[in-house]
């Protein structure tokens, strides 16, 4: 990275190159610390008739250089560096999803443990995966070979056994990609890239099987014992890899390469990185979620272990009716607090589907199209919860207390009590109308307990970052704070079984200002305390909390404890949430209705007037 301290880099300029849109950011060291100065977009060029991906670049670049009136580029389109006054950039970096970002397909011996592993370094990595082969995965060979020619991934990650363990299943699934002779999605003429990261033993006889079919590449044992997961370097080669044969196929990367001061990583892998790092650095777990308009993805820190997850069928616009479909009709209406004919929400949910652009026109068709988004988050969150759990295959030492401890639906990583921080990002949660909205599409699909801040990603910058994060974490960091998140506020919410209870908690404030706000949180009841920001430094303002449960409520020290804490405000301030966990809405109808309303109307949801006139 052309020799350059982190201290030395005061310009940063990233690119992030979308299926659609590529955009630019520029981020400068001014008074003291790193902030976003401005951002441009453009189309993005991969397909005709540019068949180039740098046009959309250098067109993204130009509206920076515009609005920020920096000279970036000179007379031949290159990017001017080191930066000198008004002129140029110390550093450039880039992501992309272009062309349809990573696909891949992973095989391993055993479907829950090695193959999952295998996975699981896919999806952080980036990848969608398209498909799991496993030894014990109930298919023919011929099936699966024929799986692997139909689908024609950009690379396959083969894993199996443990390093000394039998090598006969992880051998077989290798002669199965060999008679495959698999074709890669992108490009002619060259060998399709696959990674073995398995059993030791066997490399020598998956070598010979391979060699002369495919480009192989061998790195260390994703699973070398039962007790430990290696998945850093099947990762670091996914994304070389991604680099060196998947994107050098597409149009004009080879020349965006020579640009970038870092290798361009896939965007859903830099958006993953960089909340792992804040996580890392703050000290907390978070869940991010970025819902697009064919996918949904996934990512969780919990206990240090960083998951992420691609819901492939779950979006609002390309796979809507999958939601539809996968969620059920009564489940979407729900949320809604009116009627609707079914054939009209068919129609709609149809429309959306072919003009994927559209934007709701009236508050009912805004409220309908949230209610899906509650849904396909919700969906998309109960997949990861299965996904993010401890390592299968493992004997694990049970105390007394884990023999009476109820743990729902296997060993989830995933813990909402313990949960800090859950950030929002996509178009339906980022340009949600009023930002209140977005909370509540939040707190509905995700349920967090206890106390958890909330923020959704402004302009959809955290792909930069993430790659940003990896050069340069506190420039990554602080525009990460400041710029990319809106803090929402945060959301309290009691857990427990709600009989005979009819006030969750009492409450006490200690606001900024010096003001006490007091009072109690009644079953059913959602209220909002205002808090936003603190002027001097512009981030969220605190105040000082003392929450205190009913006997057989929880709000994060057991049931019944007390707790007092330091409470973040933001756009919406402090939500306070007595609806229960877990959630039931009222079975009928009129009150379920008349419920959603009440909450809508309590956190400024929507405008009165209209909330009113909605039927």
């Amino acid at each position: 990275m052309k020799g350059l301290k982190p201290e030395d880099i005061k310009v940063i300029l990233a690119t992030d190159c979308g299926s659609t849109t590529t955009k630019a950011i520029l981020i400068e060291y001014r008074d003291g610390e790193y902030r976003l100065i401005v951002r441009g977009e453009a189309p993005t060029t991969v397909e005709a008739p540019f068949e180039d991906v740098t046009m959309g670049v250098l067109n993204a670049i130009a509206e920076v250089e515009e609005l920020s009136g920096r000279k970036i580029l000179d007379e031949n389109n290159k990017i001017l560096s080191p930066a000198k006054n008004n002129i140029g950039t110390d550093i450039y970096i880039s992501t992309s999803s272009a062309g349809g970002g990573l696909q891949m397909m992973v095989a391993g011996v055993v479907r829950s443990m090695t193959a999952e592993s295998a996975e699981r370094a896919a999806l952080g990595a980036g990848a969608i995966v398209m498909d799991v082969i496993a030894s014990n995965d109930k298919r023919l060979p011929h099936q699966q070979i024929e799986r692997i020619r139909h689908l024609r991934p950009d690379m396959i990650l083969l894993s199996g056994g443990i390093d000394g363990g039998t090598t006969t299943h992880v051998v077989e699934l290798a002669e199965l990609i060999a008679a495959a002779d698999p074709k890669p999605r992108l490009g002619t003429g060259y060998h399709l890239p696959v990674i073995y990261a398995g059993n030791i033993n066997a490399r020598e006889a998956v070598i010979e099987t391979l060699q002369k079919k495919v480009a192989l590449d061998v790195v260390e044992n994703i699973r070398p014992v039962l007790e430990r997961e290696n998945l850093l370097p099947a990762r670091e080669k996914i994304h070389d890899l991604f680099m060196e044969h998947v994107m050098a196929q597409a149009p004009g990367y080879s020349h965006l390469m020579s640009w970038t001061d870092t290798p361009i990583m896939p965007t859903p892998g830099a958006v993953g990185l960089i909340i792992k790092t804040i996580a890392d650095i703050e000290g907390i777990e978070a869940v991010g979620v970025d819902i697009g308009g064919a996918t949904t993805d996934v990512f969780s820190v919990f206990q240090g272990v960083f998951n992420r997850t691609v819901s492939a069928n779950l979006g609002m616009s390309y796979s809507v009716s999958n939601v539809f479909a996968e969620t059920g009709l009564p489940n979407v209406m729900r949320w809604v607090p009116f009627e609707m004919d079914e054939r009209d929400l068919r129609n709609r949910v149809k429309n959306k589907m072919i003009r994927p652009t559209t934007i709701p026109q009236s508050l009912n068709e805004l409220v309908f199209e949230q209610a899906i988004a509650k849904e396909a988050l919700r969906l998309a969150f109960i997949q990861h919860k299965s996904f993010a759990t401890v390592l299968k295959g493992v004997q694990q030492q049970r105390t007394i207390a884990d023999a009476f401890e109820q743990t729902a639906g296997g060993q989830t990583l995933v813990n909402m009590m313990t949960l800090n921080m859950l950030i929002g990002s996509g178009g339906v949660l980022s340009h949600a109308p009023r930002r209140q909205q977005a909370a509540l599409m939040l707190i509905d699909a995700f349920l967090p307990e206890g106390v958890t801040r909330l923020a959704v990603d402004s302009i959809f910058m955290m792909p930069q970052l993430g790659v940003l994060s990896t050069i340069h974490d506190k420039a990554a960091t602080e525009v990460f704070n400041k710029d990319c998140l809106i803090h929402l506020g945060t959301c309290i919410a009691p857990v427990g079984e709600l009989k005979n209870t009819k006030d969750l908690m009492s409450y006490r404030f200690e606001m900024p200002d010096g003001s006490v706000i007091e009072d109690k949180l009644g079953v059913g009841e959602v209220k909002l305390v205002k808090l936003g920001f603190d002027e001097k430094s512009s981030l969220p303002a605190k105040a000082k909390a003392i929450l205190n449960p009913a006997k057989n409520l929880d709000v994060g020290r057991g049931k019944g404890n007390k707790v007092e804490t330091e409470i973040s405000g933001g756009v919406v301030g402090i939500i306070l949430d007595g609806r229960g966990r877990p959630f039931q809405l009222p079975e009928d109808n009129s009150t379920r209705v008349s419920k959603l309303k009440e909450w809508m109307g309590a956190l400024d949801v929507y405008d009165k007037s209209g909330l009113e006139k909605l039927a």
